[in-house]
């Protein structure tokens, strides 16, 4: 038996190979290829930074975020736009601004931070002034403060 057992693990790693390149592999590549994963929306994303009412609502509420983080000890004072947006499709977008922050035992430091917001109600823009309607998926840069 111990004869055959490097040929029964032959057969068996080529019969896995097999399987793997004519029945897995091509159907991982009818679903990806479907529209099982397409989310149908109006908000498309881009690789170019973009200017719409909603990036400019994200970057408010990315600033309101922030401020609740830092508390009352930091005086902050944002700018009117931030550097870039991006919309990443399906009402997720990225925020790149800069920040002057204060505190009370330093001077006065500019700050660049990402901030990464989804709004959850997709194609219906009646909620989008309101905080909850949005979730802060990550932010960066502020992490030293």
């Amino acid at each position: 038996m111990k004869k055959y057992s490097i040929i029964i693990f032959i057969v068996a790693l080529a019969t896995l190979l097999l399987i793997q390149s004519k029945v897995i592999m091509p159907f991982v590549y009818k679903v990806v290829q479907s529209d099982l994963f397409l989310v149908d929306s109006k908000d498309q994303g881009g690789q170019s930074p973009i200017s719409t009412p909603l990036t400019k609502l994200a970057f408010i509420h990315c600033n309101t975020h922030i401020k609740s983080k830092l508390g009352p000890d930091v005086s902050i004072s944002f700018p009117e736009n931030p550097l870039n947006a991006w919309s990443l499709g399906n009402y997720q977008y990225v925020i790149n601004a800069e920040i002057d922050i204060t505190s009370t035992t330093a001077s006065t430091i500019t700050k660049k931070y990402i901030c990464r917001i989804h709004y959850k109600n997709g194609d219906n823009d009646e909620g989008s002034l309101d905080f909850a309607n949005w979730s802060i998926e990550g932010l960066s840069g502020l992490d030293s403060i």
